[in-house]
């Protein structure tokens, strides 16, 4: 599936909607992986549009019951499909806990950029970041990437284990169409069972992730993070030639 949300691939309620529906289809045609790619080639998913914050978590209620894209994230860590992340561009925020909720992960070293932004704005990662990192990384790594807010290259994040490898990006797809054509073609009972057992020792509690998610929801709404947001917002946050340089933004906060 190509990601494809102009103008860079925020996530909105259209692009949680469409999460939902394929969620929904891939397991009522039992099918047995979905690689994930973006049709947008600096931008892989950005991160959650800030505007659209009520409107995209009612979305995700209507697969999980909840509004919460943390708890429609985990949904995709269990279901019935193998889900592959094939990365080109930018994945920051909710983008990066979108991957995250991917079976596997693998980015382009000389495109794909990583960031768990979130502190720079007063908040805690809503939709699974404080979970995953911290198993993947441990405590000190993780607390290094979500603490300092900086944008990451395919390499750190593959040497971390934000990512499972970064591959040549001329490599990438060949690489990623093997693996899954690999997966779909072997035993489906084993692999849902090797799924179901790993997802039982690494992937946190569900009230973990509504914990989570309630932090975010309650930080938005804190007059001082607003105030943050609108500032980056006039700085060039949610605009293509803006973000290119969020990292280096977000450093300069305290100037807003």
């Amino acid at each position: 599936m190509a990601i494809d949300a102009p103008h860079m691939n925020l996530i909105g309620p259209e692009l949680v909607r469409d999460l939902v529906s394929l969620i929904e289809h891939a397991e009522q045609t039992d099918c047995r992986v979905v690689v994930f790619t973006s049709a947008d080639p600096h931008y892989f998913i950005s991160h959650v549009d800030v505007t659209k914050v009520a409107e995209y978590r009612q979305e995700a209620a209507r697969l999980v019951g909840e509004a919460s894209i943390g708890m429609l994230f985990r949904r995709l860590s269990e279901a019935g499909f193998v889900s592959i992340a094939q990365i080109e561009g930018r994945v920051r925020g909710a983008g990066s806990e979108f991957v995250l909720a991917c079976d596997m992960r693998f980015a382009a070293r000389e495109t794909a950029i990583f960031s768990q932004m979130e502190s720079a704005f007063g908040l805690v990662p809503g939709a699974g970041a404080v979970q995953h990192l911290t198993r993947l990384m441990g405590r000190g790594r993780a607390l290094e990437i979500m603490l300092g807010a900086e944008d990451h290259s395919a390499e750190l994040a593959e040497r971390y284990g934000w990512i499972n490898r970064a591959l040549p990006q001329a490599e990438l797809g060949p690489f990623v169409t093997a693996l899954a054509e690999r997966v779909a073609t072997l035993p489906q009972e084993g692999a849902r069972l090797i799924r179901q057992r790993v997802n039982e020792i690494a992937l946190a509690d569900a009230d973990d992730f509504r914990k989570d998610s309630e932090l975010f929801g309650a930080g938005v709404a804190r007059p001082e993070t607003q105030h943050i947001m609108k500032a980056t917002m006039a700085a060039g946050l949610q605009q293509r030639e803006g973000e290119m340089r969020l990292g280096d933004m977000l450093g300069k906060l305290a100037q807003f």
